[in-house]
């Protein structure tokens, strides 16, 4: 179930935060005067969403390194609008 908190249960309730956070490996959304303010993930999760990331751009910093061609961002995005439009 998504747990979606006050900020001040952060500095009022961290052990049961924490037990959310790191023993269920679920986030909790934190809140501030009724508005998203920030979300506490575990390190384990945290790595989980960005490892590949940062795979991917050592990847494309080495291709970089190996060729000359060099693209804008508008060639880039549209690419990638073309490939999931083309997965759909």
């Amino acid at each position: 179930m998504i747990q979606i908190r006050p900020v001040s249960d952060l500095r009022n309730k961290f052990p049961e935060i924490e037990d959310i956070v790191v023993k269920e490996g679920q986030p909790v959304y934190l809140t501030k005067n009724g508005y998203g303010a920030m979300v506490v993930l575990s390190l384990e999760k945290y790595a989980e969403l960005t490892d590949e990331i940062e795979l991917k751009l050592d990847e494309a910093d080495k291709e970089a390194d190996l060729t000359e061609v060099r693209s804008t961002h508008d060639e880039v995005f549209s690419r990638v609008r073309a490939r999931i439009n083309a997965g759909r």
